[in-house]
Formats: C-alpha cells, structure tokens, sequence
C-alpha cells in the first residue's frame, strides 16, 4: 500500500511540474463545464429551456405552414 501512496505522490509532481498536464487538465475542466452548461440547457420543461424554446418554434412554424396553400 505504501508503495502505491508513493507512486502516487510522484505522478502528482511530475503533474505539478509538467506544463503538458497542466493544459490537459484546464481542457478537461472547460470541457465538464460545456457539458454542464449544455445539459442544463436541454433538460427540463417549460419554454425558458432550450429545447421548449425550440419546441415552441417549430409548433409556431408548423402552425404557419399548414394554413398554407
């Protein structure tokens, strides 16, 4: 076990000292927030969501076109 927590402690340092990993890991914490952001955007009812917005266009569109000859 000992030698797992020292590995461990290692890989974190060669982390901290990498500039590679750094930037890896801002591109991992920028991409779970657009995930967030994008889930947040799509879920849940109502028209103040994205997809009731959506859904409230496409009815208006749909509601155009059919008076159409």
């Amino acid at each position: 076990m000992l030698k797992y927590y020292f590995k461990a402690t290692e890989a974190l340092k060669r982390l901290r000292t990498d500039k590679d990993g750094v930037v890896s890991l801002e591109y991992v914490i920028v991409g779970a927030c657009v995930c967030a952001v994008v889930l947040l955007l799509f879920t849940g009812t109502g028209t103040n969501t994205l997809s009731g917005a959506l859904n409230t266009g496409f009815g208006k569109i749909a509601s155009t076109m059919s008076g159409l000859p």
